[in-house]
């Protein structure tokens, strides 16, 4: 049975590229007609520039916002990555890097990280979740190929659309589509990705990613393309040396004499990874061979080598399921280590590591369908025993009760789950949904019939675990409730919130809005992160200035904090324009309620200090009517002396905002330059002092209220 899934997802999976491949020429130049070299292209100079910024960092993203962007970026980032693999790939980088105590374990990780930014530049839908990864590497070299033959044999100038140039396209059309093709090619890149209308960023489509490999068997045979950024031995390094991009330090000390007959083409592989994948194999089989064989004898009447009597009595049942058990149990790491050696170490591709992949991917799942269910029933059968003997019985007949209402129950548990795994496995070999949904008859009868509730947690907790939009650890709002994901069962999740512990239905949350607040990282040295927003009114009047220096001072607060990441800062207004809101959002890296809720009241308390600076960095200044026009011409420099003798403060403006009833009121507007609040408070009371100074030694007062009283004669008369 698994051969034959094995064989039948194989076709299924490889016989639609070779249809292409049959059908149809995916590129179409004129093969006398004059060729522009790369160097003349119109993106060429753009091209030089991307390839700049790469060489120097691994940060950033290779989609962008247009075609331009997304194919530059990913051209000039496989051109680095194809340049640092075939340095590194040699004995003589090997050696400069052990002399000059180089760090080269840190630039192969570099080159796997420029490699993996290329590779999300495909839409490597159309593979099997059980092969994705290794045929998306593939893809993404063997598109290297490709586009190195085609800005090399193109015969026009090749015009690639930015954002504007999309939009100038699309007028043009009858039908708009967020789409690009290469002229005489059927490389296209797209926006539109089904299952994501919200994205915008543009990757090459999966036709082309389909049509890939039947791409590159047209040119493969073509003569080495001599242009700076072609990597001609790129896909050939990667194919016939073990390792990932780069070969491992062992295989780069073998005699230069003995790689060349290592690396002597079998089958689309070499002859080295041929041999260590036929040991691998071995070993693999005869292990696991030796311990399906344990397992067969246990059901034996009289295990082989065993001492137990011809007929097991009811009393040692469950030692025998517990042996079983632990029988098949190492087949599993066993299946995911051999995979590990061909994949990763000895590096398999093509045509045989989706093979061998889609082999190792039915014997695992099909062994933990059977590993679950002999855990269930070797546990239905410590639980009949337990059970029995707490009621004080020894008999056996009690016994076979006891297992009679238990192990139905464990069994059907067990084959649920097995069943689900099997789902499970289908769904990795790339079988359309359809064939998945006539296995799920068994199931609908079960629910048919009763189970309905149960089930339905069953398969939401299996969903869960399957999509995981939830991680123990992380902080979810799950419905109504907010909190700290404890534990993920089968049948029910647990949440800790600020003030207990809240036990959800799997049903439920399956059904409920699920907010998650943490971001999950692709590196593993790398701990999860969760956001944190702040929202605070601005209460009273704010004028503009006050409210740019409320969003330059946090800015500039919350970047030289260590413990945000991506800080983001805005204004909000309400509903009913009446007030303003301060909305911060930042990542953290915390776990627990204790964490979360001291860094959030630290927050708090420095945004309000932040806002009050804001709010004191305005000063309404008003000057008495007696003022000479020239003494007022001489305010705003005055006020600018004042400011400017503090090297904490920085002078913005002094104007004459308005002639009041009783003075002529400025406004001085600064900006703190302090990092304690209690600094810029020290400040502000040492400017008051120079402005009062100041002003009192030009001669220029400052007015306050009066109020006058008039009395009538009569009144005055008569007090």
């Amino acid at each position: 049975m698994t051969l034959v899934i094995g064989v039948l997802v194989v076709l299924q999976s490889w016989l639609p590229a070779q249809a292409v491949t049959g059908r149809t020429r995916a590129l179409l130049f004129e093969p006398n007609a004059r060729l522009i070299p790369i160097e003349q292209q119109p993106f060429y100079g753009e091209l030089l520039r991307d390839a700049g910024s790469w060489s120097d960092v691994v940060l950033g993203q290779v989609v962008g916002s247009s075609p331009r962007a997304t194919l530059l970026n990913f051209y000039a980032v496989m051109a680095e990555v194809g340049d640092r693999a075939d340095r590194l790939g040699r004995y003589s980088a090997l050696v400069e890097a052990r002399r000059d105590g180089e760090d080269r374990q840190e630039q192969i990780d570099d080159t796997n990280l420029l490699f993996d930014l290329a590779v999300r530049a495909l839409d490597a839908s159309v593979f099997p979740q059980s092969v994705r990864g290794g045929m998306a590497d593939e893809a993404a070299i063997q598109l290297k190929h490709v586009l190195d033959y085609v800005f090399t044999h193109s015969v026009e100038p090749i015009s690639i659309p930015d954002s504007a140039g999309m939009k100038a396209l699309n007028d043009q059309r009858t039908k708009p589509v967020d789409a690009w093709r290469i002229p005489g090619t059927a490389i296209t890149l797209t926006s539109d990705l089904v299952g994501d209308p919200e994205n915008n960023l543009y990757v090459f489509s999966a036709d082309t990613v389909r049509q890939i490999h039947a791409m590159y068997e047209e040119i493969r045979d073509y003569p080495p393309i001599q242009q700076p950024f072609a990597t001609p031995h790129f896909y050939h390094d990667f194919i016939l040396t073990p390792g990932y991009l780069v070969p491992p330090d062992w295989y780069l000390r073998f005699p230069r004499s003995w790689r060349s007959v290592f690396e002597i083409p079998v089958l689309d592989q070499t002859l080295f990874q041929v041999v260590c994948a036929i040991a691998v194999i071995s070993i693999y089989l005869l292990v696991a061979g030796w311990l399906i064989r344990l397992l067969v004898d246990s059901y034996r009447d009289r295990p082989l080598g065993d001492s137990l009597p011809a007929k097991p009595g009811p009393w040692v049942q469950d030692g025998i399921a517990w042996r079983r058990f632990f029988f098949i149990l190492p087949v599993l790491p066993l299946t995911r280590l051999a995979e590990y050696l061909i994949d990763d170490e000895v590096n398999f591709t093509g045509l045989p590591l989706v093979v061998v992949t889609y082999a190792f991917y039915v014997i695992w799942f099909v062994t933990a369908g059977l590993v679950v269910f002999l855990f269930f029933e070797a546990l239905g059968r410590t639980g009949s025993e337990f059970l029995t003997r707490v009621r004080g019985s020894g008999s056996e007949w009690r016994l076979q009760r006891v297992s009679s209402f238990l192990m139905p129950l464990c069994r059907a548990l067990g084959g649920l789950i097995a069943v689900a795994i099997f789902y499970r496995l289908l769904i990795l070999l790339g079988l359309p949904a359809s064939t998945v949904l006539a296995f799920s008859a068994v199931p609908g009868l079960a629910i048919g019939l009763g189970a309905s509730k149960l089930l339905g947690n069953l398969f939401a907790g299996l969903s869960i675990q399957t999509d995981r939009p939830l991680r123990v650890g992380e902080f979810c709002r799950v419905g109504d409730s907010l909190g700290y994901i404890t534990k993920i069962g089968l049948r029910s999740l647990e949440l800790q919130t600020l003030e207990s512990r809240v036990t959800i239905p799997n049903s439920i949350a399956d059904e409920a809005t699920i907010v998650n607040y943490s971001r999950r990282s692709h590196r593993p040295d790398r701990r999860p992160m969760q956001s944190l927003e702040l929202r605070l009114d601005l209460d009273g009047a704010f004028s503009p200035y006050q409210l740019e220096e409320v969003l330059h001072q946090t800015r500039r607060s919350l970047e030289a904090r260590q413990d945000l990441h991506h800080p983001l800062v805005t204004l909000e207004r309400s509903a009913d324009g009446a007030a303003q809101s301060l909305v911060v959002v930042a990542m953290v890296e915390l776990h627990g309620w204790p964490a979360y809720l001291r860094l959030r009241d630290h927050l708090l308390l420095q945004l309000e200090e932040l806002i009050e600076r804001a709010q004191l960095s305005e000063i309404a200044l008003g000057i008495a009517y007696g003022t000479t026009p020239e003494q007022l011409q001489r305010v705003p420099a005055l006020m600018q002396k004042a400011v400017e003798v503090d090297s904490g403060l920085r002078f913005l403006a002094c104007r004459l905002e308005r002639i009041a009833a009783f003075s002529y009121d400025h406004v001085l507007e600064f900006s703190s330059l302090h990092s304690e609040h209690d600094a810029f408070e020290d400040s502000l009371h040492e400017l008051n002092r120079r402005i009062i100074e100041t002003l009192a030694a030009e001669g220029i007062e400052i007015p306050f209220p009066t109020q006058t009283l008039m009395l009538n004669p009569s009144d005055a008369a008569h007090p």
